[in-house]
């Protein structure tokens, strides 16, 4: 009998491909994979089409849930913008699946496992990482790295082994989409002097056609996570969908930047994440209100090495666990409700309040009531900048003694 070889599967032209290519290269059987991370597709059409290709068998895992808690919980308690824009939203969920690549292969006895992952992409690297870090002993497949096709001769490939084709039509854009985000490549987008045609917005509405009027939403946040919009509780899946709409509908979530691939090109990359992007605007902005400075300072650096560890694969990394059990503390007071106002693909925080907030009016205020005693002022400014003034006395006797 021969063996197995486990493929994540989402249906589409490289994936399917895959599936023949392995048990013509590999002389295996080929057992596929389809995660739901809430990509919004017609996981029936895929695993039907998964069998008619000659898949041994098939899997389907609901696991919009785990991602939503598990993992993109963790992102927003980092406030993860990699490189300041990108929530990471397909590199949360590269972790995730390979783990389910890991957990069926096992199911299955399978010597291996495989992906669709170019060899120029970060995915790549987040998918081989977890995978050797959770099961060493597998092979790890990666049709597209070994072969050398063209999109053209990938189709010609697909034809001539009677792989079902979707129906003729130019695809511009390659996409990848799931609860937190949606990314689009290729096409017109290659070229970033070249403004996103609205064709490749799909969850967004353009912000010169969203609504007139201003909408504004209040997100409910206990331990860092969002658990309420508009003051009703929802599942961390609901709340991210609605969000997503409610959001995009105001031309909100709308990301073009220039980002650093770990593999080191440049490349240009346009996502949208309306909920990304309002949640975790709101939830630093209540950090400000129930962090003191030197927590806030400390944790931006925190942050800033946790995103990065996720994005360039390295979830399974002793350090990233170490870094969420400090934001897991931090979190603790992270608790009130944030209000945001959307308006033509802008976000404003317009308040937040926390029983657990830092901000005193009785310090804070300029009327006469206040309690801070301004007496104090004059002996801190001494002492705070004493350094400051005797290093510019110094500088002057220098210049004095200058020829």
């Amino acid at each position: 009998m021969p063996d197995k070889v486990v493929l994540a599967y989402s249906g589409g032209l490289d994936t399917s491909v895959a599936i023949k290519w392995i048990q013509e290269n590999y002389g295996v059987d080929v057992v596929t994979l389809t995660v739901d991370v809430g990509q919004q597709e017609d996981l029936q059409a895929i695993e039907a089409k998964a069998k008619a290709i000659g898949a041994l068998n098939h899997y389907f895992i609901d696991a919009k849930k785990e991602f939503a808690e598990l993992y993109v919980f963790k992102g927003v308690k980092a406030n993860a913008f990699y490189q300041g824009k990108y929530p990471l939203s397909t590199a949360l969920a590269r972790p995730l699946i390979a783990s389910k690549l890991v957990e069926i292969a096992e199911k299955e006895s399978a010597v291996g496992v495989a992906h669709g992952c170019t060899g120029k992409g970060n995915d790549q690297i987040r998918f081989d990482l977890t995978i050797k870090a959770l099961a060493p002993h597998l092979k790890i497949v990666a049709p597209i790295r070994e072969w050398k096709m063209t999109r053209d001769s990938e189709i010609e490939y697909a034809r001539s082994k009677g792989i079902p084709m979707p129906p003729e039509r130019k695809k511009i854009y390659s996409t990848d989409q799931n609860l937190w985000g949606r990314s689009v490549e290729c096409g017109p987008l290659e070229d970033p002097s070249v403004e996103p045609p609205d064709d490749a917005f799909e969850w967004t509405t353009a912000p010169e056609k969203a609504p007139d009027r201003a909408e504004y939403v209040s997100i409910t946040f206990e331990d860092g996570v969002p658990t309420a919009l508009n003051g009703e509780v929802l599942p961390a899946v609901e709340l991210f969908e609605s969000l997503n709409a409610l959001a995009g509908k105001h031309g909100v979530g709308r990301i073009d930047h220039m980002e650093d691939r770990i593999v080191g090109i440049k490349s240009r990359e346009v996502y949208e994440c309306p909920a990304a992007q309002v949640i975790i605007e709101a939830h630093k902005d209540l950090e400000k209100a129930v962090l003191t400075r030197h927590e806030l300072g400390f944790k931006a650096r925190v942050d800033e090495e946790w995103t990065f560890l996720v994005y360039a694969g390295l979830w399974m990394d002793p350090l990233r666990e170490a870094l969420d059990a400090f934001i897991d503390k931090t979190q603790e007071r992270v608790c009130g409700v944030v209000r945001v106002k959307l308006y033509k693909g802008g976000l404003h925080v317009v308040g937040r309040s926390s029983p657990l907030t830092l901000y005193d009016l009785n310090l804070a205020t300029y009327e006469g009531d206040t309690t801070f005693d301004q007496t104090l002022a004059e002996g801190f400014i001494e002492l705070w900048g004493l350094q400051t003034k005797a290093a510019n006395i110094v500088k002057r006797k220098m210049r004095r003694n200058e020829p």
